[in-house]
């Protein structure tokens, strides 16, 4: 799995690149056929105070691209909504892929 963090007026650190990672651990588990994972971490340079921390991410699994972007006041609590998201979608995502159908028992004579 490719992992891209990238900060949009802010600086990624350490234990913020540390956080998203073990939070991302939790989509790799439920599905292991990620391919590519691109995070933008944003702050708004907006007057009000409310939702300026913004997370993004893309995730490129087999056969289709997932996107999600959460807002909120503190950067953490938006990477914690952000990937609640994810998971959902990689969860939906999987049962769509995973076939099915079951082989019909074979009778007894």
């Amino acid at each position: 799995m490719n992992l891209t963090i990238s900060g949009h007026h802010l600086e990624v650190t350490p234990a913020l690149r540390t956080y998203v990672t073990t939070k991302l651990d939790r989509i790799a588990r439920h599905f292991d056929q990620v391919v590519d994972v691109k995070v933008l971490l944003t702050v708004e340079k907006q007057k009000e105070k409310e939702k300026r921390q913004r997370a993004e991410c893309n995730i490129h699994v087999k056969g289709n691209d997932l996107f999600a972007e959460s807002s909120h006041e503190d950067l953490y609590a938006a990477v914690d909504e952000l990937v609640d998201k994810l998971d959902r979608q990689v969860v939906r995502h999987k049962t769509k892929v995973q076939s099915h159908n079951h082989e019909c028992a074979k009778r007894l004579m």
